[in-house]
């Protein structure tokens, strides 16, 4: 058996680890993309032009959706206030797991599916919704709800919304500025000086053409594997909230051995649940290079890391 504080701090350290390399090969695949784009247009190597306008478009846009998040997922997902009366389990279990884990009470809301599952949105505890779906509710336990919902209270807790948005806009930069650079080489445009003699300019388009090519693949790959992370640890801090493993254990059980797909879930709202709303039946065909495009780590290792957990 694993201690359950030993088990947070071993994903606090991983998840740290992930996060900062991605920043990293960010800042130096964004330097080289953004330096070729400027040798090819004229200027000289040096400076980040070509970053601050790119990253005003790409923050722009995801500044918009960070503070209009909740709002943009709800409406997407048909998803409508959380009724006292009718969902009474619900609202207690949120407002009893929010006073143990000194947490305001977040907004609920509900979706009308069958297909149980759950989501956190929001840019930080005071501004958290929760939303579950009705089937969801009517298929868990009191138990096995509370598992469910400390995992979302524990999402809110970590800003884990708010550091995906920050994610987000590093993969978003990176796509933006390499999509600018092989357009421009595209179409031209080039100013012609003597570039071809500057051995430095040849070194860093050469560069700037292979960040270009793989940095977008690259980014997404870890910021899939950045959000696989953040729900082992949100999945320790259930436990860490509710004190026992075993109603968010059988409460996954029931959630993966349902087939039924969510049907309000689209790939932009799907790495928010707490699994996979799409119900991917490829089974034993898919290897280890395709669940790296997973935006879940595998129900299976989740409920196993579960059950090692005192």
């Amino acid at each position: 058996m694993k201690n359950i504080y030993e088990v947070q701090q071993s994903n606090k350290i991983k998840s740290g680890v992930i996060t900062t390399l991605f920043f990293l090969f960010s800042v130096i695949a964004i330097y080289f993309i953004s330096q070729a784009f400027g040798y090819y247009n004229g200027y000289e190597v040096g400076g980040f032009g070509y970053v601050g306008v790119a990253l005003i478009v790409s923050g722009i846009s995801t500044f918009v959706s960070y503070y209009y998040s909740d709002k943009i997922v709800l409406k997407i997902s048909g998803a409508r206030v959380a009724n006292t009366k009718e969902e009474r389990l619900f609202t207690s279990v949120a407002e009893n797991l929010c006073i143990g884990a000194d947490l305001p009470k977040p907004k609920l809301y509900v979706i009308e599916d069958s297909a149980p599952n759950a989501f956190a949105t929001g840019r930080d505890p005071d501004h958290a919704v929760i939303c579950a779906t009705t089937g969801l509710l009517d298929k868990l336990t009191r138990t096995e709800l509370e598992g469910v919902i400390a995992h979302e209270l524990t999402h809110v807790k970590n800003y884990d919304i708010r550091l995906m948005s920050i994610v987000s806009v590093m993969v978003g930069l990176i796509a933006l500025l390499g999509d600018w650079f092989f357009r421009a080489r595209l179409f031209g445009g080039g100013r012609s000086r003597s570039r071809d003699d500057n051995q430095l300019g040849a070194i860093i388009m050469v560069a700037g053409i292979i960040f270009a090519i793989l940095s977008p693949i690259i980014a997404t790959l870890i910021q899939l594997a950045i959000s696989r992370r953040r729900e082992f640890m949100a999945d320790a801090g259930s436990v860490g909230i509710t004190r026992q493993p075993q109603g968010l254990i059988t409460a996954l059980e029931k959630i993966s051995a349902d087939h039924e797909p969510l049907e309000a879930a689209n790939k932009a709202t799907a790495h928010l649940y707490i699994a996979n709303p799409f119900k991917d039946k490829s089974g034993g065909a898919v290897g280890w290079f395709a669940s790296l495009f997973n935006t879940h780590p595998p129900m299976v290792e989740r409920i196993s890391i579960l059950q090692k957990m005192s």
